[in-house]
Formats: C-alpha cells, sequence, structure tokens
C-alpha cells in the first residue's frame, strides 16, 4: 500500500482539461491511481453526513471542481479527519487551494491541477 506521498506523486502526473465535471475528475484521479497500481475504494462513509471521495488504505482522497472556499473545504476536512479510519488526507483541486500542513494532527496535502498545467488560474 502506499503511503500519502506515494499517493501524491502518482496523482502528479494528472493533465486534466478545465471542462471536465467533478465525476470526470474522479474517473481520472483512479485512472492515474489505477496506472500506479495504488488500490482504492470510491465513495467511502466515514461517519454520519461524511463520505469521502476515495479511501487509500489509511489516505483519505477528497476532489474539488471549481472555485471553492477554504473555508469550507476546511470544515469538511476536519469532519473526515475526525474519523479513526484517516492517518492522512490528500485534496485534489483544480485551482490553488492554500491549506496547513496538518489538519487536526494528520498530515494534509493538496494536489492543485492548475499548477501541474503549468499555468495560473
Amino acid at each position: 500500500m502506499a503511503d500519502a506521498l506515494g499517493i501524491v506523486r502518482a496523482l502528479s502526473t494528472l493533465r486534466v482539461p478545465l471542462q471536465r465535471g467533478e465525476y470526470d475528475l474522479h474517473a481520472l484521479v483512479m485512472q492515474a491511481l489505477e496506472a500506479a497500481d495504488i488500490p482504492y475504494t470510491h465513495e467511502v462513509p466515514l461517519q454520519a453526513h461524511a463520505r469521502i471521495d476515495l479511501l487509500c488504505g489509511d489516505v483519505g482522497i477528497e476532489i474539488k471542481r471549481g472555485s471553492v472556499r477554504r473555508a469550507d473545504v476546511l470544515r469538511q476536512l476536519r469532519r473526515y479527519a475526525a474519523s479513526d479510519k484517516i492517518a492522512a488526507l490528500i485534496v485534489v483541486s483544480e485551482r490553488t487551494l492554500a491549506l496547513p500542513a496538518t489538519l487536526s494532527g494528520k498530515p494534509l496535502h493538496a494536489v492543485c491541477l492548475n499548477r501541474l498545467w503549468g499555468i495560473a488560474l
């Protein structure tokens, strides 16, 4: 099983056009994980009102499309971090999203797709 940094490396290979929908992004992220032989489960309930997009062992991946409010994302991620199923979190977002390095004592990584495109949006 890959650790969070290994998963971030696999996701850093993504090159995604802007017009994709959120579930298209889910599919592309899952393809990147499969290409790196990283097993995952899609849409995993962690607790009441908290379902993470992907779970790779104990590393949760949340996918965000378009503009998102940082406060809303952090509130959502705190619910995920409260779960015993989560040891680390990764947020895959279309646009740059400034996040802390840890949340609730758990590592938090950001894969901002616009940075992978080589342009600033």
